[in-house]
């Protein structure tokens, strides 16, 4: 046996395999077997194409290209290389090998600060007239480079492209199935697509899995999305003799030759999680080995990408302040995963306590989507703590910790159906309040990556997309806390307070203090507006003010005190309005929402079409739209409305029958 992740099958680091298939704490024991990538035979009579490293000069206004080809010869001979570079507007460059400048190029960006124009590079080795063979690839024209300056809270972890700081925003993303041959390019393309509805700019690919098909890398340099890829080494020690090494080196060499042309990615690193489990002492002591790690992720795999790709980003393990075992995950450095909000049972609150320069784990579980629910489960088994439902939890406290934090939040919910929207609120409440946290402070931290994007079987997990692609709650909160403009409520009342509701000293004051976030390239000129209200929607106080923020910054408004409002009948909204339209709107309460006078919203929803129209008599907050006769996804869901009416509008699926419900429902 050998240290390793405790729900994975014990000795998992000896096989060169996904380790995920070995057990997680989201997935099954089950380790795929056999080929699941297309074999083929490659022969060729006098030279052959392996690859070529287009490298790219960036200077003002323009951009050199070089090529650097490898070519594997049978014989002797001297053939010509013909290299034609076309522009996305269809100007075509040719060169034979040497430099190519483009002048006024068309760059790369992240979605969400420019386009992602892609060049087109066609190779063809030539002899005597005779094409030998081609090779294309397409590239996009970018500068990403990370950013380690010490300033005023420690040292800065910052990614910048094309001189632009970039706030990352997205998720880890997970291998999308146990059963490897059930992944295909339609089904990828649409998780990704969903990442970008959900204004995401990045995905982390996580350690545990494998390295993905080319077509994952080609979606996202389409879609904009930067790859954080992790080497696949994940929670576990490895032992060095020669013929690993041998293999582990030859295997970086072969995925940074195949990947190097796609500028969606913007950093390598070395492992998931080694470096922080070895200096939190999770596994026991051993000098050599600790050695070999950092012989491993801090020499070996750097120098094997390098030989392939010298432009290449790396970093020695996630979390970490640069390698050498020093400080794994502080706060003020390097990346960080933190999990004391679900593992650790601190209240959502706990985020805003901490400061960090860039969060790239932090989690917390729901179960999935109840149609996906009836898929692997009969109606007895609908229940939280059944076999069956356990057996689809693979962490062994998970299920426990979900009903304590909706015990402290939702009054108990009277069915199973409840149970599961309730679970879903709880994990889109968590992971706003710590992504609205950390945007407001930008420029001291500079990215959230939540755990987890997605799932690879039905199953409780840390995913905001499930199994079979519905979205959970999270997910269609994803697209709001990561929109380009964000208006968030950093709002004091209860849950700023330790102790429970029978503690002697627990003295309420609600109050807000809003601010405006602009991801945008150009500052924008707002209006904000506010309200206190009553349990049935009525305006106790309001107020409006203008406000310019920055292009790339955060912006705090003053704080704002109720002191005569009764936290148990009252509640704040907020939107903001840019030129006569709600970029961004929300609501707080100041108390738990089991405590709040909820009034019955009397939530109706009609269908006209592909446009549904929500109708409430009162505040009605988490409103959920759900499909009885079909799978639907929407505009926007999971949001919360004063009296009133809201119109969203299906994307994608289709139906006839329509429910609604709120947290008013959960009792």
């Amino acid at each position: 046996t050998s240290d390793g992740a405790a729900e994975s099958t014990r000795g998992f680091p000896y096989l060169r395999k996904a380790h995920y298939m070995f057990g997680w704490d989201w997935g099954a024991r089950l380790p795929d077997a056999g080929i699941f990538r297309d074999v083929y035979l490659e022969f060729w009579q006098t030279a052959r194409i392996e690859s070529i490293n287009v490298r790219q000069n960036h200077e003002e206004g323009k951009v050199q290209l070089s090529f650097e080809p490898e070519i594997e010869y049978c014989r002797v001979i001297t053939p010509m290389l013909r290299i034609e570079v076309e522009a996305p507007d269809g100007t075509v460059y040719i060169s034979s090998g040497e430099p190519v400048v483009l002048d006024n190029p068309f760059l790369w960006y992240p979605n969400g600060y420019g386009e992602q124009s892609l060049y087109t590079i066609r190779t063809q080795l030539i002899e005597d007239g005779v094409i030998l063979d081609e090779w294309t690839r397409r590239i996009g024209l970018r500068i990403a480079k990370w950013r380690r300056e010490k300033d005023e809270w420690g040292e800065s972890f910052e990614l910048n492209v094309n001189g632009l700081s970039v706030f990352a925003m997205g998720a880890d993303y997970i291998p999308e199935d146990h059963l490897l041959p059930r992944c295909c390019p339609k089904r990828t393309r649409q998780l990704l697509e969903d990442c970008k509805r959900a204004n995401f700019n990045m995905v982390r690919v996580w350690g545990g899995g494998y390295y993905l098909n080319d077509y994952f890398y080609d979606i996202c340099d389409e879609l904009g999305l930067m790859v954080w890829q992790d080497m696949m080494f994940a929670c576990a020690t490895y032992d060095l003799n020669e013929k690993f090494v041998d293999n582990v080196r030859e295997e970086i060499r072969h995925q940074g030759r195949r990947l190097r042309s796609h500028p969606c990615i913007v950093l390598w690193c070395g492992n998931n999680e080694i470096e922080m489990c070895i200096v939190q002492k999770r596994w026991k002591y051993n000098a050599r080995r600790n050695a070999d790690i950092i012989c491993l992720f801090e020499y070996i795999l750097p120098q094997a990408l390098h030989e392939m790709d010298p432009d290449a980003n790396y970093w020695p393990s996630s979390p970490s302040s640069g390698g050498g075992y020093d400080v794994p995950n502080d706060p003020n450095r390097g990346d960080t995963h933190y999990w004391d909000v679900w593992h650790g049972g601190e209240p959502f609150t706990a985020y805003r306590s901490h400061f960090f320069r860039f969060v790239s784990e932090f989690g917390f579980q729901s179960f999935p989507c109840h149609k996906t629910i009836e898929m692997f489960t009969t109606p007895q088994d609908r229940n939280v703590f059944s076999y069956v439902m356990d057996k689809h939890q693979r962490n062994n406290k998970a299920n426990g910790i979900i009903m304590q934090y909706m015990a402290n939040t939702f009054l108990y919910p009277n069915s199973f159906e409840k149970a599961v929207y309730a679970s879903q609120l709880l994990a889109m409440e968590a992971i706003r309040y710590g992504v609205e946290h950390w945007r407001r402070n930008r420029g001291r931290c500079m990215g959230t990556l939540y755990w987890q994007l997605n799932d690879c079987w039905p199953v409780a997990s840390w995913a905001s997309i499930d199994y079979y692609g519905r979205w959970k709650a999270l997910h269609y909160a994803a697209a709001r806390f990561f929109a380009p403009v964000l208006m968030s409520c950093e709002e004091s009342g209860a849950l700023s307070l330790k102790g429970d509701v029978n503690s002697q000293d627990r003295e309420i004051k609600p109050g807000i203090r809003l601010n405006v976030c602009n991801e945008t390239l150009n500052a924008i000129t707002a209006k904000v507006l506010w309200a206190l209200r009553d349990p049935e929607a009525r305006v106790i106080e309001a107020g409006k003010e203008m406000v310019v923020v920055d292009a790339l910054s955060a912006k705090y408004l003053p704080e704002r005190f109720f002191t005569d409002a009764d936290p148990y009948k009252s509640y704040a909204s907020y939107c903001l309005v840019v030129d006569g339209n709600i970029m961004s709107e929300g609501t707080v309460l100041f108390i738990e929402p089991k405590y709040f006078s909820f009034s019955d919203p009397k939530l109706k929803v009609e269908c006209n079409g592909c446009s549904l129209t929500v109708k409430a008599e009162a505040y009605a907050k988490s409103v959920e739209i759900f499909c009885e006769d079909g799978d639907c996804l929407y505009s926007d869901n999971f949001f919360d409305m004063n009296a009133g009416e809201r119109t969203v509008h299906i994307i994608r699926g289709e139906g006839t029958k329509f429910s609604v419900r709120s947290v008013f429902d959960i009792r």
